[in-house]
């Protein structure tokens, strides 16, 4: 096939793997989700779906092969945003301040604690050579106080360990990804 045929097979391919994905992330995130709510009325209650899974999914689900998606590095990626997280919480005194969700704006303080938890979070890991992107949004989370101790940070780090504890599972499962895909287009930063 050529011109147009193989266009119009290559975005079937594209559509079917893209369908695949949708339904594995859409089934993870469902269960999660679930687990949450039917937790609700127990000691383990609260919301367990966070804006850190998200990302977590997708990377796992569609780039089960990147250095990025490996168990080692969603756990160690995720352990140091929640700890540098929690620790930029507290040096900056915001243990009682209002999260951002609550107040609908950032304050300086605010800023520098989130800041300095993704810095942290950035520099451990590349100590420890286990990027994990979506670590970032975790220390954001905490740092910002959405996901403040208590039931929202147990909510996260619970959503999270049903996620990554999945995540070996999904990458051995038999559907056809494309892991080149960040690969395609201008070879320019941000391009």
């Amino acid at each position: 096939m050529t011109g147009s045929g193989t266009t119009r097979l290559d975005l079937s391919r594209r559509l079917l793997l893209g369908v695949r994905l949708a339904l594995l992330a859409g089934a993870l995130v469902a269960a999660v989700g679930l687990a949450g709510w039917f937790a609700r009325d127990t000691a383990l209650g609260g919301t367990w779906l966070t804006t850190t899974l998200g990302p977590t999914a997708y990377v796992v689900i569609a780039h089960p092969r990147s250095a990025m998606s490996r168990l080692r590095n969603g756990v160690i990626g995720h352990a140091t945003a929640i700890v540098v997280g929690l620790g930029s919480f507290g040096a900056f005194g915001l243990w009682h301040a209002p999260s951002v969700a609550e107040i609908h704006v950032e304050s300086p303080t605010r800023v520098g604690a989130q800041a300095v938890a993704l810095a942290l979070t950035l520099l451990v890991l590349t100590l420890a050579r286990a990027h994990h992107a979506p670590a970032g949004a975790t220390a954001l989370l905490i740092s910002s106080g959405i996901a403040a101790p208590g039931a929202p940070l147990f909510g996260l780090v619970v959503g999270l360990a049903i996620v990554l504890a999945a995540a070996p599972v999904l990458a051995r499962l038999p559907v056809e990804r494309d892991d080149t895909a960040d690969l395609v287009g201008p070879e320019t930063p941000m391009g």
